[in-house]
């Protein structure tokens, strides 16, 4: 596994359910500025008011035309066990809420703190465990860590806009320096 930071802006996204954990990640999704879509028989989650469609009704076969990332998050095996296909099929990247092994991405716990972002996966072997993790990184990362990133944001455009490359650059004392800046 090799975790990575999507850009998922613009992106098509298909949830395929609506319970709380469907709910959730089509907020999530949708946070990420992603075009999120729902299908579900019933609503039992809350779901977002801003979707770029929701329909109620059963997931069919086809309905994966168009999205380049779904999550299958429907508490129906059977279900579950068509959209998986389907997505082998079209190679889509793809999520079955509460089922890792027939997944090919997770989501991980998050934390912010304007451009920082903590990500934290156990592999879907224990989201638990994962939010557990995230929030005790929360309790020891300083909030004036974001400051920290805006001015190294801004240090790096500068070199960046003088025709300077910013990859030979140890940065750890800089770092350093303004973090010590935040927690003082």
């Amino acid at each position: 596994m090799l975790p990575l930071a999507f850009n998922l802006e613009g992106v098509n996204v298909l949830v395929v359910g609506a319970g709380r954990v469907g709910a959730h990640k089509a907020a999530q999704c949708l946070a990420s500025g992603a075009r999120v879509s729902v299908i579900a028989t019933s609503v039992t989650g809350s779901l977002p008011t801003n979707l770029d469609r929701f329909q109620r009704r059963a997931y069919v076969s086809g309905d994966l035309e168009g999205f380049s990332l779904v999550i299958a998050a429907t508490g129906d095996a059977e279900v579950n066990d068509q959209i998986v296909h389907e997505a082998k099929q079209r190679g889509l990247w793809l999520n079955v809420v509460d089922d890792p092994k027939r997944s090919n991405f997770y989501f991980m716990a998050l934390l912010h703190r304007g451009e920082v972002t903590v990500a934290v996966t156990t592999r879907g072997a224990s989201p638990a465990l994962s939010q557990e993790l995230r929030d005790r990184v929360a309790a020891v990362m300083p909030e004036g860590v974001a400051h920290a990133a805006e001015v190294l944001r801004a240090e790096r455009q500068e070199l960046h806009d003088s025709g300077a490359s910013t990859e030979g650059i140890n940065w750890r004392h800089r770092v350093r320096e303004l973090l010590g800046e935040v927690i003082s």
